[in-house]
């Protein structure tokens, strides 16, 4: 792979900062990676480097090119880190790890006029709850105190109207919670969405998720010194994944942090962080149905992760507080259509706290979920967990010989 003919340029309200990727060693089509940002954040979009780098290294080893070689000078050490990265993906995953080539080492450039923390601010429990905490933690005079929210464009979804109404709602939320909303649009996983998308998301969810978040900061690491990342899981359940504690820190340079923040708190702990807090109740996006959006809905309230935070708010005594839920209680019924196949984890925590909130009824509920797990599921468990293994270790082979 090469990444070459790094500009910045600027379109009527937009400000971009792109780059020329082309394959070397797979049949892929060349394609041009930018990152967009609005004018008001045009000053603090910088066409790095280290940016480029990341978002095509993790294509590159999943899709097996040899090397990756930038027209540029990068950080020495992002360029170590993202080495070891590599290395832990490629331990995981049995995928060679391709060369990083580059035309030499580059200093720390401190431009920015102080120290600056942003976070990735996607609306739901673990990015609500990464922001409380700093909140609680901080005060603001110190320079961890997070300022600035991101929120991406093209890695969860693609649709520019439904993006408009979840901007619309943060943008409401970071009013309340004092910080700026910056949008990012980006291409850097759009080559590979649908592709990826018939592959059980095995490049996405379990090795370009963090670095892909990790790219977007650095395009903006004029503007900080500190980007947090929020973790998916806990430290006892951390596994194989593209969001990991072993990589996120590994994607950081001498002018930017990346730092992995909230890996001591489970999913519960976190979702009773935020339940006394008025702009989490009110603005928290779960669902990944986003083609169901509407004007301030975003939870469908019947998927497996609107079911599961309904539970938790439910254990808390705020569902019926909850502005972002329709429904002001879970039913046995709503939990029979569900599989929690994959994150059984999760519900093992909810069980005691719902008998003590009175709830013996959904606590029976899970037990009997868990004894049976991927009842529920359009799909058997078998095939479900044969897709999984395709994907993960595999990468889609069996999927691809079964269909011929």
């Amino acid at each position: 792979m090469k990444i070459e003919n790094l500009k910045s340029d600027r379109n009527g309200s937009r400000a971009r900062v792109s780059a020329t990727v082309k394959w070397e060693d797979c049949p892929r089509e060349d394609y041009e990676l930018y990152f967009d940002t609005e004018e008001a954040f045009a000053e603090d979009l910088t066409s790095n480097p280290n940016a480029f780098l990341i978002a095509g290294a993790i294509p590159a080893l999943h899709y097996g090119e040899k090397r990756v070689f930038i027209d540029a000078e990068v950080c020495p050490d992002l360029r170590d880190g993202l080495n070891v990265a590599m290395g832990w993906l490629s331990h995981w995953y049995g995928q060679p790890r391709p060369l990083l080539e580059d035309k030499g080492s580059i200093l720390a450039k401190r431009e920015r006029p102080a120290e600056r923390a942003g976070f990735f601010f996607s609306g739901g429990i673990d990015s609500f709850a990464t922001l409380r905490r700093n909140r609680l933690t901080f005060p603001p005079d110190h320079p961890r105190y997070i300022r600035d929210g991101i929120l991406i464009f093209g890695l969860e979804q693609d649709i520019p109207e439904i993006f408009e109404l979840v901007r619309e709602s943060l943008s409401e939320a970071a009013r309340e919670v004092d910080i700026n909303l910056i949008p990012v649009y980006t291409n850097l996983y759009l080559p590979f969405r649908e592709e990826d998308s018939q592959h059980h998301w095995d490049l996405w969810q379990y090795r370009f998720m963090g670095g892909a978040l990790a790219s977007v900061a650095h395009a903006f690491a004029k503007r900080f010194n500190t980007v947090s990342i929020s973790p998916d899981f806990d430290i006892p359940n951390f596994h194989p994944n593209g969001s990991h504690p072993l990589l996120e820190p590994n994607y950081s340079s001498m002018d930017l942090r990346i730092r992995y923040d909230g890996t001591d708190l489970s999913r519960f702990d976190r979702t009773r962080l935020i339940a006394d807090w008025g702009p989490a109740l009110s603005h928290l996006r779960v669902c990944n149905q986003f083609k169901q959006y509407e004007q301030e809905r975003f939870n469908c309230g019947k998927c497996e992760k609107c079911i599961r935070t309904m539970l938790a708010f439910v254990a808390l005594g705020v569902l019926d507080k909850s502005r972002s839920f329709q429904a002001d209680d879970v039913t046995e019924e709503m939990m029979s259509k569900i599989s929690i196949e994959r994150m059984t984890f999760f519900y093992h925590e909810l069980i005691e706290p719902l008998r003590e909130n009175g709830r013996p009824d959904l606590a029976a509920a899970i037990e009997e979920k868990l004894r049976n797990p991927g009842k529920g599921h359009k799909k058997s468990s078998l095939k479900s967990k044969i897709k999984d293994l395709d994907a993960r270790y595999f990468h889609g082979e069996i999927s691809r010989f079964v269909k011929k």
